[in-house]
């Protein structure tokens, strides 16, 4: 009988589409009409999807193959900003369930860098309505209720569905948020929008109602609120020091933001076994793989993490037999991590 391949950390390679605004680049993603293929390995060019329906929850762990499925349950993207990105929306997870059979898009903004001239529009800037709103779309004057946010490097900002949000300027930002493709194009400020960007059926009349009205309230400092969906957290890798990261039966991603590391782990058979992770690369770490140690190699290394949420509140429709069960998070390794901005 041929021994079973342990799975490893997989390097994916990025998917880039161009718009009059700029670049989205997704860094991971299994959506079916966007896939990353793995960079190297014995699992090379395969896409994340085909190593889902092949290895399931040796790669998302068993909590969480029971709740998301086979489709691996959230994404990344750098949002290379030039120029005005459309305004969008997301729905929830419940509307999006009901209407479209997919999940919702909590969405976090992470500056990667900021312009002088970059700008954030997250909400609006007083209470408004559908009427209003409609309006404005349709005369690309919605700007002027809109919460306009100076951002700066290093700030974090939750998007929670039904926030009409985009970038303009120079801006470099990476996004995390849960595997849907659902945006809903609310305006493209009198320019023609792509329908490689957005599906023509998800517009501004099918999102009215479930667009959020009311006053934004953004922290000036880009703090977020717990997510349940999944957990993000920069770590800043300072000189040669190490930094191990235990098993918790769940996947985690990290994006390298700057600086170049070395993710370290005891293979069986193998012995000890490295992975280089450069500036601008992703990496996913399934499930099954064991302990690991990351080390800089480079000064100013930081680090984006990402982790599936194992144990997610449960919604009768989409899974009652599955109990919620708290995950414990008293890892005393975690002490060694760099400094949390995103909790």
């Amino acid at each position: 009988m041929e021994e079973e391949k342990k799975l490893y950390p997989l390097r994916l390679c990025p998917i880039i589409d161009e718009y009059s605004w700029g670049t989205e680049e997704f860094k991971l993603a299994d959506l079916g009409y966007k896939d990353s293929l793995v960079a190297e390995g014995w699992l090379a060019a395969n896409t994340l999807g085909e190593v889902m329906d092949m290895y399931m929850d040796r790669v998302t762990g068993e909590d969480a193959f029971a709740y998301y499925g086979r489709q691996f349950p959230f994404e990344l993207k750098y949002l290379k900003v030039n120029g005005k990105m459309p305004l969008r929306v997301h729905p929830d997870d419940e509307t999006a369930a009901q209407r479209y059979d997919f999940l919702g898009k909590e969405k976090l903004w992470y500056v990667v860098r900021a312009g002088k001239d970059a700008r954030l529009m997250i909400g609006f800037n007083r209470d408004t309505d559908a009427t209003e709103v409609y309006g404005k779309c349709l005369d690309s004057s919605i700007e002027e209720i809109l919460n306009v946010v100076k951002p700066e490097e290093g700030q974090c900002f939750h998007i929670a569905p039904g926030t009409p949000h985009a970038a303009s300027g120079d801006i470099l930002i990476a996004e995390v948020s849960e595997s849907s493709p659902l945006d809903f194009c609310m305006c493209g400020w009198g320019d023609a929008v792509s329908t490689e960007e957005f599906d023509e059926s998800l517009n501004l009349v099918d999102a009215l109602d479930f667009i959020n009205y009311r006053k934004a309230v953004v922290n000036s400092d880009g703090s977020i609120p717990a997510i349940r969906q999944f957990s993000s957290r920069i770590i800043d890798l300072k000189g040669a020091a190490k930094a191990s990261y235990g098993q918790k039966d769940c996947p985690t991603a990290y994006i390298c933001i700057s600086g170049e590391a070395s993710i370290q782990l005891e293979m069986e058979g193998l012995g000890t076994v490295s992975h280089t992770l450069k500036e601008g690369q992703t990496v996913l770490i399934p499930a099954e793989v064991p302990a690991y140690v990351i080390t800089p190699l480079q000064t100013g290394t930081r680090l984006l993490e990402t982790v599936v949420e194992c144990t997610p509140e449960q919604d009768s429709y989409i899974n009652p037999d599955v109990p919620a069960e708290l995950d414990d998070d008293d890892d005393p390794d975690n002490d060694d991590r760099a400094k949390t901005i995103l909790n």
